[in-house]
This record gives structure tokens, sequence and C-alpha cells, in this order.
């Protein structure tokens, strides 16, 4: 990690630049993938299978077989964990259904509004060097409470072309049945404009690499709505000498071993606490089976020192991190300060990783500073909200004036008439 002490805030602003690929580049990949699906539909699917996950499955789709066999596969105790952080997910997004009553805004003028399903649905869920099932729970959870009729689900083979027996079971556990075996930007363009197996959904949902991000960014442009641009995960630790430094580093390393492309970053009052936890993270990243990938994050990563909580704040806040985890002393108050975030965890015994699994609220997010503008995934994001009003003859007496003045004042003639019309037949009864 780049150590940086007391930078001026001039600087800030580059400080807080993810790191990014070419974006016209990657652009042209990604239509060249997005033409073959259209063109070829499965076929597409499965000859970039062969080109990126180093397989072509014998069938895109899992089978009813595959599906049924995956709880022999995982042992007992991992089944039980699945199931309570599917409770605990539950509980949390089903808390979340609003129920607006009706407001009568005049005498006779009632508006309402209620939330409908997005009918299709299209959930992507990275594979490749992490099988990520809790993603699944994340975004299948919220789906099936808000009635979404049809979830497809994407997500890449391994080398023999199966899929993770974790990922299969909590499929069945929610009951997610279409279960697509592709990855990347292909599996974005199946979702989007549909191929013979996989139906066109109206939303993508799910976080990727910078290659699916931009895909969803894309398809977006096309007419598809995708939940947010929600790439390589990161996290900031704001730490002052209160802070632990064997958690402060396990938190690091634990978005860091997500991927080469994740990012974290350290902020500080505290000199020596940032030495102690370099140290930790070097004593800990060489335990890491993902100590590869882990070690590439890192080398995009910064621990920076401030001069007091009112400036690591700021910084965060320009950062907007994705998550954010305070482990300072006075993180109730801090925690007020907050306003750009995807997710804040409180104090030195609120693991991120918690929130990644179990704890109830959903970990997928805004990255790359979109959680100035966006927020994370809830049971909001797979509904729409859809106004209604019911205006009685004298409801439409108490309203009409209003309407026909400013309607007339836009010089809307047929507007001002639609109640004209109306307030006559009214009056003439």
């Amino acid at each position: 990690m780049r150590k940086i002490v007391n930078p001026d805030a001039s600087t800030w602003a580059e400080l807080a630049k993810r790191p990014v690929k070419d974006l016209e580049e990657l652009e042209s990949g990604i239509k060249q993938t997005f033409k073959l699906v259209q063109e070829l539909g499965d076929e597409a699917l499965l000859q970039l299978a062969q080109k990126y996950d180093g397989v072509r499955p014998a069938q895109l789709l899992v089978s009813e077989e595959e599906l049924a066999a995956a709880a022999d596969l995982i042992d007992t105790e991992l089944k039980e964990a699945i199931l309570q952080a599917y409770n605990n997910i539950r509980l949390f997004h089903a808390k979340q259904a609003e129920n607006m009553q009706p407001v009568e805004t005049m005498p006779g003028v009632l508006c309402w509004r209620k939330s409908v399903a997005i009918q299709k649905v299209g959930l992507y869920i990275p594979g490749g060097t992490a099988p990520l099932f809790s993603t699944l729970l994340m975004l299948g959870v919220p789906a099936k409470l808000a009635g979404c009729e049809d979830i497809i689900l994407c997500t890449p083979p391994a080398k023999d072309g199966s899929i993770h027996p974790a990922l299969l079971y909590t499929a069945n556990l929610l009951g997610i049945n279409r279960i697509v075996k592709a990855g990347g930007a292909q599996a974005v363009a199946a979702m989007a404009f549909g191929t013979e197996s996989v139906p066109a959904v109206s939303k993508i949902f799910g976080p990727g690499n910078q290659y699916v991000t931009v895909a969803k960014q894309m398809v977006s442009r096309a007419g598809v709505a995708i939940d947010m641009p929600a790439g390589p995960s990161e996290v900031l630790v704001m730490a002052d000498e209160t802070a632990n430094p064997a958690f402060v580093a396990a938190d690091l390393l634990s978005q860091a071993e997500h991927g080469a492309d994740s990012q974290v970053v350290l902020l500080t009052t505290s000199e020596p606490l940032l030495d102690a936890v370099t140290e930790e993270v070097e004593k800990q990243l060489a335990e890491l089976p993902r100590e590869m990938f882990a070690s590439k994050a890192l080398e995009n990563s910064m621990a920076i020192v401030l001069p007091d909580a009112a400036q690591m704040l700021s910084f965060s806040n320009l950062y907007a991190p994705e998550h954010l985890i305070l482990a300072v002393k006075d993180y109730e108050s801090i925690a007020e300060g907050v306003e750009n975030a995807g997710s804040v965890f409180l104090g030195n015994f609120t693991p991120e990783s918690a929130g990644d699994y179990a704890s109830g609220t959903n970990h997928t997010l805004p990255t790359n500073g979109y959680a100035r503008a966006y927020s994370g995934v809830s049971l909001d994001s797979f509904v729409k909200k859809i106004t209604f009003q019911h205006i009685t003859p004298a409801g439409l007496q108490n309203l009409g004036k209003t309407v026909e003045v400013m309607a007339a004042a836009e010089g809307l003639q047929a507007h001002k008439n639609a109640v004209s019309i109306r307030l006559k037949e009214i009056n003439n009864v």
C-alpha cells in the first residue's frame, strides 16, 4: 500500500480516483460481444464460455438433476450457515415493504402509491475466482419478496462446465431454477437482448469486474434498467489510536482478496497505527490462499495519515466508499456526518464481512464513487412505484379552478378543456 502523510486538500480529488482501464477500449470489445450474442444467441454464449472460461458447456442451462444433486455436494455446516444468512437477510428486507395509505390532498381528491414488482429480472453472479453464493442471497431474497415473476440467473461455469454446488443449493433454496452457464459481458447481453434459452429481462442486477460494469452501463443506454454501476469491490477504513491493527489489516485484506482490481484505503490519525497495520497486513497476507489477488489489489491501494477525525470524514465523503468501517473511538458521532457511503460498519467488532454474508443488510452496493448518488440494492430495487388518484365530482369542483388557471398560463388549452368540460357537466346536473 502507498503511504501518504498529511496530503494537501487540493490533492484529495486525485487521490480519490479509482484505477480504471481505458473506457474506449473496454466499450469496443463489449460492442463486439453484444453483436455476437445478438446474431448467434445461445451459440455465442457457448463460444464465449470456451474462450473466456475454458470450457464449452454440454448444455447452457443448469439441469434439474444438477440442481437437485447440489445439496449432497456441500456439508451440513455450510447449509446451516446459508439458511441462517437467508433468514437474516429476509427479515431485514421484509421490513422495507412500503404500505402507503391514501392521502386526501383536498376534499374529494385522493392520491396514493403502490409498489408493483418488476416482472422479469436478471441476476448476475460473479464466478471465476470465487463462487459468490452470498451475492445470490442478496439479490434473490429481495427479488422473491418483491414478487418478481421471472428471475434469470447467469453465472460463469467452472473449467469442467459445472456451477459451484453452493450456488445451486442457494438457488434451489430461493426457488430460482433458470440458471444460465454464462458470465461476463456476454451474460449481460443475453439478459438484455435475449437468446433462445435466455429471455430478455427488464432490469439487470449484480456486481462484476469492469467489463461487466461497463456492459451494464451500455445496456442501460439501450433501455434496459440496471441496479447501479457495481464494479470491483472496495473498502475505506477510518481508524484512530483505539483501533486494533490486526482487525484493521484483516478488514483491508478481506476486500483486497476479491480480485486484483479491488481497492482498499486506510485513513488514520496515527502513524504508529499505520505502521502496525502494515506489519499485520504483511503477516496475514502471507497466509492467504488468495495472496496473489490481494497483493495485486494492494498495489492499487493507499494508507493516508490525516491530522484529525474531521479531515478523515471529509476525505471519506469525497471518496464515497462502497464499504466504510469506522474503527474509531467516537464512531457514533462520526457516523452522523457520513454523507456518501454504500454501507457503514460501526466500531471495532463490526467486520465488513458480516455485512457481506449474514448480518442482514445487502452487500450489492455502489462502487467507484457512485455512492454519492446511488443506494445499495434493497426491496425497492425490485419494484416500481405507481401512483394512483381518484377525484370525485366535488373534488374536481375544489381542484378544477387551480388546474384551469395553471394550464392557461402555460398555454396548454386542451389541458384546461379536459377540466372545464367536466366542470360544465357537473354544474349542469
